[in-house]
């Protein structure tokens, strides 16, 4: 897998803006199969920044129940917190 396939993209929120100004720290939406190692390679390459720590959890998927009586679920996907270098930031415009 390359750095694109890996991270899918950077969650945007309240609580993910608190984590960027207060601690640094940004979450990613990344591949369920990539492990910490590869999301840290992934992140420095992409965003040109020191990466210091990777977090990550499997989010279990919602369910969903759309114009029927028929409960369906979202898909599952994996959050990875990463803590970056004092001084470094990722551009989020």
């Amino acid at each position: 897998m390359n750095s694109f396939d890996i991270i899918k993209t950077v969650r945007i929120s309240e609580k993910g803006a608190m984590q960027s100004e207060k601690y640094n720290q940004y979450t990613v939406v990344a591949d369920p199969r990539a492990n910490k190692i590869e999301i840290r390679k992934a992140v420095e390459e992409l965003f040109k920044v020191k990466v210091i720590a990777v977090n990550t959890s499997n989010v279990t998927g919602k369910a969903r129940r759309k114009r029927t009586k028929h409960q369906g679920r979202e898909a599952h996907w994996k959050k990875a917190i990463v803590s970056l270098k004092e001084g470094d930031k990722i551009n989020l415009t």
